[in-house]
């Protein structure tokens, strides 16, 4: 073996690992939505969990990333660690389906059919689809299925690769010297920990194994426990995912860490145990690719097995190793873990926007209280409600921008922008309700008096507010578009409300019923109420456009009908009556 056959290797596992990530990717894109709505589907059934464990993994083709998903989940809230346990044993066991394709290199046969199946076949066909495909953007979803098919290509180019470049080797008695290292059980898992724990991968080292074991010279003395290594070195991208975050998510890496360690440990003993007394026929033979397929099924399948009834055990360790002594976070459902899977990012996002809208709604309804019966806690509660709602903008806003920048779909494009606009109109609103406080302050510390009926006007508007901040959270959590559509028939009723009350005041200023500087400061808070309605609208207006597939910030309600006998129309007289000055 010479250096042109090192660059050959090398460059065989840069396409191999670069297939395999194009490939991945591309799959958990084309599949972001359905893996989303399993997500919300799934209870705390172990046996469903290992299902959906092994699936997403035999989709994604990396038991790493899967775990790295799923404590990434646990950190935000989004299962417990107990339904995590059965996904990650699914994991193991889903991660076996790319020992099972590249064995395809493997077959030899003068049949044309069973020759068809050999991936230096059909990929060629698959890498020109994938190219036509990915030229003729037709949309998304069809450049997404073309990646999928140009990255499996490459990826099995470069086992090829790899294959062809360590052929050599089989005639090199250093070669296989070395491999019998190995076949000590602990150098073997260790010597597979490592490699797995470098590249991060286990199926990938799976596949270096197999391109190994093409030369003929890798036994399966050797082998079977360089495959249960690698199961150890898996756990490396999981714990390095799980430092910064909470308990439950470290907790989450552990249980994957002892799993494999504990499976490892068992098989390991029994292998050795039944060598040693009756000497496995097949132990020198030279392990083939679908061999070594095999073994690393059987063993991920009775890992599981074994371990399986233990579950709560291994819940229980995991517990006792990472004690409880963490705090809260009011926004740990932004976990940028999550971001590798822009869909359920997106979700996450929309759920924490929930938050920050009710925390804005809770300072609005304070704020509208201080005016009747103004006190220095309830105003300082507002403005600490307010700087949350600004730390609130700043960490989903910078949250936000990175999903875009990966590679979205167009409805989680549609979805982050926005996302993005109604961060911005909340945060407003919550500034409007600073400014309601301020003037109560003014209206307390100035000890001005309002007549009744000035009173009684600012309360009846401050309910309208507040019932169109009910509908446009109703609107944005239940994508209600009715709701939307009173909010924008609301956002007339409080717009003529404002000018009406303002009339009024100008009638009560001419007949000397109050003060010019009364004027102003009531003028501030209608003004405020009404600035609330408005930042309203736009959110209602956004989630309208966003559910019929534009971005053009109201577009679509320029569309409503506003003829009597409409629904609009409808709900804005009955408004109007509600809302309707004595």
């Amino acid at each position: 073996m010479n250096i042109f056959n090192v660059l050959s290797l090398i460059g065989g596992l840069a396409l191999f690992l670069f297939g395999m990530n194009v490939m991945g990717e591309s799959l958990e894109k084309r599949a972001g939505n359905k893996l989303k709505g399993i997500l919300e589907k799934l209870t705390a059934s172990r046996w469903k969990g290992f299902l959906l464990g092994a699936g997403v993994t035999s989709i994604i083709q990396s038991s790493s990333a899967t775990t790295v998903m799923v404590v990434g989940f646990v950190n935000s809230g989004i299962m417990t660690l107990r339904q995590a346990i059965g996904i990650i044993m699914g994991a193991n066991v889903g991660t076996t389906i790319t020992a099972w394709i590249l064995s395809l290199t493997g077959i030899e046969s003068s049949n044309i059919f069973v020759s068809l199946l050999k991936p230096s076949s059909f990929t060629p066909i698959l890498a020109l689809t994938g190219i036509i495909l990915l030229m003729r953007k037709k949309n998304s979803k069809s450049v997404d299925t073309g990646m999928i098919f140009l990255g499996f290509a490459v990826l099995m180019f470069g086992m090829e690769a790899m294959s062809d470049a360590v052929s050599p080797l089989r005639d090199v008695p250093q070669f296989q010297h070395i491999l019998t290292m190995f076949s000590n059980p602990i150098l073997g898992v260790l010597a597979g920990a490592v490699l797995t724990g470098i590249i991060q991968s286990s199926s990938a080292s799976v596949g270096i194994l197999q391109a190994l074991a093409s030369t003929g010279a890798v036994s399966y003395g050797s082998a079977i426990p360089i495959i249960m290594g690698q199961n150890i070195g898996t756990c490396v991208t999981a714990l390095i995912s799980s430092i910064g975050t909470n308990k439950n998510a470290r907790r989450t890496a552990v249980v994957h860490l002892s799993f494999n360690i504990i499976g490892t440990i068992i098989c390991l003993a029994a292998f050795s145990l039944v060598n040693a007394l009756v000497n496995i026929p097949f132990i020198n033979d030279s392990a083939s690719l679908l061999g070594i397929a095999i073994i690393h099924t059987a063993f991920n399948l009775l890992c599981t097995l074994i371990l399986f009834p233990f579950a709560n055990q291994l819940e229980k360790l995991a517990c006792f190793i990472v004690k409880d002594t963490d705090g809260t976070d009011k926004m740990k459902l932004l976990d940028k873990r999550l971001i590798a899977t822009p869909s359920i990012a997106i979700e996450q996002s929309k759920k924490t926007v929930i938050e920050m809208f009710d925390e804005t709604l809770e300072g609005v309804r304070e704020a509208g209280g201080l005016i009747s019966s103004y006190s220095e806690k309830t105003a300082g509660k507002v403005a600490e409600l307010e700087k949350d709602v600004d730390k609130y903008e700043d960490k989903l806003g910078t949250y936000l921008v990175q999903i875009s920048k990966e590679n979205l779909s167009e409805s989680d494009s549609r979805s982050v922008s926005e996302l993005l606009h109604i961060i911005g109109d909340i945060e407003r609103i919550s500034d409007h309700s600073v400014g309601i406080a301020n003037s109560a302050e003014e209206i307390k510390s100035k000890k001005m008096k309002f007549s009744d009926q000035a009173v009684s006007e600012i309360k009846l508007m401050i309910s309208a507010v507040d019932d169109i901040l009910e509908h446009t959270r109703r609107a944005f959590v239940d994508n209600d578009m009715e709701a939307a559509l009173s909010v924008e028939a609301m956002e007339h009723v409080i717009d003529k409300l404002q000018k009406e009350l303002k009339n009024r005041h100008i009638d009560r200023l001419k007949k000397g019923e109050c003060s010019i500087e009364q004027g102003f400061v009531m003028s501030d808070i209608i003004t405020a109420l009404e600035r609330i309605s408005d930042h309203c609208s736009n959110v209602a207006g956004c989630v309208e456009e966003i559910g019929h597939g534009s971005l053009e910030m109201h577009a679509y309600s320029k569309e409503i009908d506003k003829t009597p006998g409409s629904l609009f129309y409808d709900i804005y007289e009955r408004n109007m009556k509600k809302y309707n000055l004595i």
